[in-house]
């Protein structure tokens, strides 16, 4: 066990997997709570587009979609906010657009592009640059994220509330939106467009099923998160399973186990 440690490009990928699990997880919470849990599937097939662009154009991949992803984040909420259409419409709209252009682009490239790797995630894909620049993102989402947790917690639990106690519930919301975008864009690396929305919404459906307070389910789901990508690495590493799919497998298994925690839990206290 513990043998991903001796190399170079798996230590790059699981210092990348821990901060995006954590962040995740984080945002996850409110994100779940919120019913707007689904958000990181659409910004990760915006992703994919912006990804699919940038190989073709031979640009750097995490700096050509972090922009477009949080550009699209704001959209969304534009979109949702206005009435006209709802989140989970605009939500299929964007993503599904952005997924048919990136296939399309991918599709008229050179060849040199890998569309499972996009999709599905990939190991190899984290470099020295994409590590730097995923420890930047990483930083930026975990420390706004405590210094406006406060605020976080009342637009996630009454937002009709705190709009009403001078809580600018809109720049919060845009606060959360730009930092699930960060986080989403340099987890696709490892888990692919089509698996990173399950770091955000797996480990706060799992801590729900024992803790009932905010912060618990939040510290909860941090854990959570980070022991299942660490069990989803080694199961990569000696099975030579897809990591992205390895992790997901790994939350669910946790969920299963969370589950059964909570029923036993629930029976004692009848």
């Amino acid at each position: 066990m513990f043998e991903i440690f001796q190399s170079d490009f798996l230590i790059r990928a699981l210092i990348v997997g821990l901060l995006v699990s954590l962040c995740a997880a984080l945002l996850g919470v409110s994100l779940v709570l919120k019913r707007f849990s689904m958000i990181g599937d659409g910004l990760s097939h915006v992703g994919f587009g912006a990804l699919a662009i940038a190989s073709a154009l031979n640009l750097a991949p995490l700096q050509v979609s972090i922009p477009i992803v949080i550009v699209a984040a704001f959209i969304l909420l534009r979109i949702s906010s206005n009435g006209k259409i709802k989140g989970d419409a605009a939500i299929a709209l964007l993503s599904s657009s952005a997924l048919a252009i990136g296939a399309i682009v991918v599709s008229q490239s050179s060849g040199t592009t890998d569309m499972n790797s996009y999709m599905f995630g990939s190991i190899l894909a984290i470099s020295s640059e994409d590590l730097v620049l995923s420890i930047i993102c990483s930083v930026i989402v975990i420390v706004m994220f405590v210094l406006f947790y406060n605020k976080i917690f009342a637009v996630t639990f009454d937002e009709s509330f705190s709009k009403a106690t001078g809580v600018k519930s809109g720049v919060y919301n845009t606060i959360i939106a730009l930092l699930t975008a960060l986080t989403v864009v340099v987890g696709m690396r490892i888990m692919g467009a089509l698996l990173i929305s399950s770091l955000i919404i797996f480990p706060a459906l799992t801590s729900m099923r024992v803790f009932k307070s905010f912060r618990g389910v939040t510290v909860c789901s941090a854990v959570v998160a980070c022991v299942s990508f660490i069990i989803g690495m080694e199961i990569t590493y000696h099975a030579d399973f897809p990591a992205g799919a390895s992790v997901v497998v790994a939350n669910l298994g946790m969920l299963i186990i969370f589950s059964l925690i909570g029923l036993i839990v629930r029976k004692r206290n009848q």
